[in-house]
């Protein structure tokens, strides 16, 4: 495997903005908006050349590169706080019980309440892998990578991880949810609002939106069948991220009801189980399929690789990881089981 996941910079953005839209719309971390790329890019550069190791609004976008060819296929997000520079809006969907002695029942009403509960918390998005590239494990280093460069700059995140996912949608971008719910109150379509919100954020909806939990019951069927559903592209996304430890806690999304999914930072599998190694050899690798990261910040790469284990000496990788980390003998990385 020729790619790596590196930080991404400014010279990425044709790339970045031809991925950005291919996705379909929905995709609020990467929007087909050229203004708000390039500012992601800008802010992203900046928090890896920000020096204070401590957690803040930080942007970090990586990249999916095959430096020989200078392909980049796929592309990455992670947020170090959120909440901090604006809202961090949820619906949070709770129960109700009520009971009437004089009519012998009990009735369950489920409500969805706008919270900013997750407020403070650490968040992955922003994934999207070229339809080309959909096999041979590239969807799994692009996510994990994320892991990776967490458990080596701790300090920049929370106690908290989270990670949103895309709802469900029609072929032409309409979204029931948002029909059934928020779109009564803003005279937007969800096309419309899902771009206002990537380009100027959600300080509207604090603005609009009702304050009063909101009964489900009142919904359309259309709306109430796809809360807490993610889009039928991001089945396989929600899946890695349930085998990483993450849950889902009846958290939505505002505009489409896509599942919001939540776990403790230090116990997202990767994180959990990743290793500090010495490189003791480089030659043909091992019997061992690692993920393996170096580098601070911007120097911060990440591939698969060929390993063995040497006792008391280290481990030994393949010169193709070698070579796409830029180590050598003697340096340390961060190793996971593939």
């Amino acid at each position: 495997m020729s790619f790596r996941v590196r930080p991404a910079t400014g010279e990425d953005f044709r790339a970045i903005y031809q991925m950005a839209k291919l996705t379909g719309g929905g995709f609020t971390n990467l929007p087909a908006d050229r203004a708000t790329l390039v500012a992601k890019l800008e802010r992203s550069e900046q928090s890896f050349s920000r020096a204070e190791d401590c957690q803040a609004s930080d942007l970090y976008v990586f990249v999916l590169e095959d430096p020989k060819s200078g392909k980049i296929r796929g592309t990455c997000q992670v947020f170090g706080q959120v909440g901090v520079v604006q809202p961090f809006y949820s619906y949070h969907v709770s129960t109700l019980t009520q009971t009437s002695p004089e009519l012998g029942k009990t009735f369950r009403n489920h409500m969805l309440s706008l919270t900013t509960d997750l407020e403070g918390s650490s968040e992955v998005g922003g994934l999207f892998l070229h339809p080309e590239m959909r096999a041979g494990g590239f969807g799994s280093l692009l996510a994990r990578s994320r892991y990776l460069f967490m458990k080596l700059h701790r300090a920049r995140f929370g106690e908290h991880t989270l990670a949103e996912l895309r709802g469900v949608m029609d072929e032409v971008g309409n979204a029931p949810f948002w029909d059934g719910l928020a779109g009564r109150f803003f005279g937007l379509t969800f096309p419309e609002a899902d771009e206002f919100n990537a380009v100027h954020g959600t300080r509207f909806i604090a603005d609009l939106m009702p304050k009063t939990p909101i009964y489900v019951d009142l919904l359309t069927d259309s709306a109430k069948a796809v809360m807490g559903q993610p889009h039928p592209s991001g089945r396989a996304a929600l899946r890695m991220l349930e085998q990483e430890g993450f849950t889902f806690d009846r958290y939505i999304d505002i505009f489409d009801g896509g599942p919001t999914v939540t776990a403790p930072t230090d116990q997202i599998r990767t994180i959990r189980e990743a290793r500090s190694e010495t490189i003791a050899e480089i030659r043909d690798g091992g019997p061992m399929k690692t993920l393996i990261a170096s580098g601070r910040l911007k120097d911060f790469r990440a591939c698969c690789a060929s390993t063995k284990r040497l006792p008391k000496k280290g481990i030994c990788i393949d010169r193709e990881a070698a070579d796409l980390l830029e180590v050598g003998v003697g340096d340390t990385v961060v190793v996971a089981a593939k």
